[in-house]
């Protein structure tokens, strides 16, 4: 990983985040030319958050020459996590938590990165950025930008429930917070992880002769079922799928202790009977899966929730466990911050932005392109 030069401003005391008491001494960064957007309409000076220009390839800051979480390839970017829909290769500069660049060193190679800590702060063009805990995978963010006595945050994909392979949520009051909405609608309503765990691994105990082949996503939705497992007293090893494995090496270095994992290619169908297989979603109903002994096929994903889409999956065991907000977590996310606005991207957007209206804040959807379900 290539790290450009930065400086770390002090931590900011958890529960206390503010990035601009911390950045009086923070560097400054000068824009550096980019690409232009395309011009919009102009926003009113006198309406809030004027100064940020939401574009269908991503959220562009003017005061700053850079984008957040954009779909192409740009001069300087803001990433929150290392998913594919909001981290792309071949940007010219990047400020994003150490963990996530160092996923998408995996993913793309090395990148022109800065590192920002959780609490730390830096002035970019002539806003003040900082990033807090997201509780979505490992590493992921919530971007906090103050500028012209307003401060907004782009809470990029986030959850509030309770994950031991990452940093929990963490509240931050602001004028404009930009949400997801994957799972905005009253239906979704996730499960306690632990009933999802349990029912895993009963079937297993049900049926000792065949094996439970669990589909999960490669960063993050993998990790944290083995971790939550272990956390449960499954200290059986746990096979996986090649394409899991430099993502799963990547978590153990960074301090998640997944027990002993082996791999699952090679091995013969008698040792993997009464054992757990990770693999990715599309692994499941191709010629890979056809090797294991009688696979229960299980999916842990929050759109297990939907019944036609586990049939279409042919999942015999789905696994409601999702690493985006529930209806309950979305709403009760927005009364805590307490914005004055608004904005809803890639999900839902419209039983959400309803919810804002009914209680008396405004709302809009965002147009934003290139964010997919994931398999979450």
């Amino acid at each position: 990983m290539v790290v450009g030069p930065y400086r770390s401003c002090p931590n900011e005391a958890r529960g206390a985040f503010d990035p601009l008491a911390s950045c009086r001494n923070a560097p400054h960064i000068n824009a550096m030319p980019a690409a232009r957007p395309k011009p919009t309409k102009p926003r009113s000076p006198d309406r809030l958050g004027h100064w940020v220009d939401p574009h269908p390839q991503g959220i562009y800051l003017p005061a700053a020459d850079a984008w957040v979480d954009p779909s192409v390839p740009v001069p300087r970017a803001l990433i929150t996590h290392g998913h594919a829909d909001h981290a792309r290769g071949g940007h010219g500069e990047v400020w994003a938590t150490p963990e996530t660049l160092a996923i998408m060193g995996v993913r793309y190679g090395d990148q022109n990165g800065h590192p920002v800590a959780y609490g730390e702060t830096l002035r970019l063009g002539e806003i003040n950025v900082g990033f807090v805990p997201a509780g979505h995978v490992l590493g992921s963010a919530q971007i906090v930008l103050d500028h012209a006595g307003e401060r907004v945050v782009v809470s990029g994909d986030y959850k509030r429930r309770p994950d031991p392979t990452c940093a929990r949520f963490e509240v931050v009051p602001c004028d404009i917070f930009v949400t997801e909405a994957t799972f905005g609608l009253p239906v979704f309503r996730h499960p306690e992880t632990h009933d999802e765990m349990d029912k895993l691994l009963a079937a297993l105990r049900a049926e000792p002769e065949r094996c439970v082949v669990v589909g999960a996503y490669a960063l993050g939705k993998a990790q944290r079922v083995i971790r939550e497992l272990r956390d449960m007293g499954f200290d059986d090893p746990i096979y996986i799928h090649g394409a899991l494995q430099r993502l799963c090496d990547l978590y153990v270095e960074h301090g998640v202790d997944l027990g002993e994992l082996r791999p699952a290619t090679g091995v013969a169908k008698g040792e993997l009977a009464g054992r757990i297989v990770m693999a990715p979603p599309s692994a499941l109903n191709d010629r890979w899966s056809r090797r294991l002994p009688d696979p229960i096929t299980a999916m842990a994903s929050g759109w297990m929730r939907v019944r036609q889409r586990a049939r279409q999956r042919n999942v015999e065991l789905p696994i409601i466990l999702s690493d985006h907000a529930d209806w309950d977590e979305l709403t009760t996310t927005l009364k805590e911050v307490a914005p004055k606005e608004v904005w809803v991207t890639h999900g839902r957007e419209d039983a959400l932005v309803h919810w804002c209206q009914l209680h008396q804040i405004k709302a809009r959807a965002l147009d934003l392109v290139g964010f997919e379900d994931e398999d979450d």
